[in-house]
C-alpha cells in the first residue's frame, strides 16, 4: 500500500497554463528501481511516474481518469492499493489486468461471515454486468478478486474477502457508500468484440472443440 501525502492541480513546468492534476504518493516496496515513465497502479488504475524521490512518486491524471476512476475522491493520508507493471518473467497469478478502469462501483453492503468479509458492489455503468459471471475474475481498486455471486436486476455483484486479504488492500477499510474502481476482465471483451464483427466461424469452432 501507499500513503497519499500530496494532490491537486498544478501548473506544469512551461508555464503555459496546461497544468494538470497531480498526485504525490508515500511509498517504499514498489519504489525499488523505478524510473521515470514507468508504469505504477493506483486503485487498480494505471498511471506514469513523473517524478519520484527514494520515499515518493508522482504521477499526473488526464480528465477522462478523473471522470472514469475514484481517485477524485483521495484525500491527504488516504490509503491506497499499489501494483508495479507485470514483468515477461514474472509467475502468473490470479488473472491478467491491464490497469484501464472501465468503471466505479459504489459499496452497497458489507458483512462478516467467520474471519471472512463479504462485500456487494453495485456498478454505475450496468452494460459491464454481462461480463461478470459467478466464480469469473474482477479487479477491484486493483485487486484481482472472485465474484460469487451476480445480481442482474440490482446492477450489483459480491465478493469475499479472506482474513489475509483484508490485511493487505484497501477495500477492506472502504465502508458502505464508498466508490472502487472496477475492470472487468478483458477476455471477455475480446470474446463479446469477435462475436460483433461476426465470428460465427469462431463459435462454430469453439463449440466443436468442446
Amino acid at each position: 500500500m501507499g500513503e497519499i501525502k500530496k494532490l491537486g492541480f498544478a501548473p506544469d513546468g512551461d508555464g503555459d497554463g496546461g497544468g494538470g492534476f497531480h498526485i504525490t504518493i508515500a511509498a517504499s516496496t514498489v519504489l525499488a528501481d523505478v524510473h521515470l515513465g514507468d508504469s505504477i497502479a493506483v486503485n487498480g488504475t494505471c498511471l506514469t511516474v513523473t517524478e519520484f524521490t527514494p520515499n515518493t512518486f508522482t504521477v499526473n491524471l488526464a480528465p477522462e481518469t478523473l471522470r472514469r476512476t475514484n481517485l477524485s475522491d483521495l484525500k491527504p493520508n488516504s490509503l491506497v492499493n499499489l501494483e508495479r507493471a507485470l514483468l515477461p518473467s514474472t509467475r502468473l497469478g490470479g488473472h491478467f489486468v491491464q490497469g484501464h478502469v472501465d468503471a466505479v462501483g459504489e459499496i452497497v453492503e458489507k458483512r462478516v461471515e467467520g474471519d471472512s468479509l463479504w462485500v456487494k458492489v453495485r456498478v454505475s455503468d450496468g452494460d459491464l454486468m454481462r461480463f461478470l459471471v459467478p466464480k469469473g475474475y474482477v479487479c477491484v481498486d486493483g485487486t484481482s478478486l472472485t465474484v460469487v455471486n451476480v445480481y442482474d436486476e440490482e446492477d450489483s455483484f459480491d465478493f469475499m474477502l479472506v482474513a489475509y486479504t483484508q490485511q493487505k488492500v484497501v477495500v477492506a477499510s472502504k465502508g458502505v457508500g464508498e466508490n472502487l474502481n472496477l475492470e472487468v476482465d478483458v477476455l471477455g471483451k475480446y470474446v463479446e468484440r469477435i462475436l460483433q464483427r461476426g465470428g460465427g466461424g469462431v463459435t462454430s469452432q469453439l463449440s466443436s472443440a468442446l
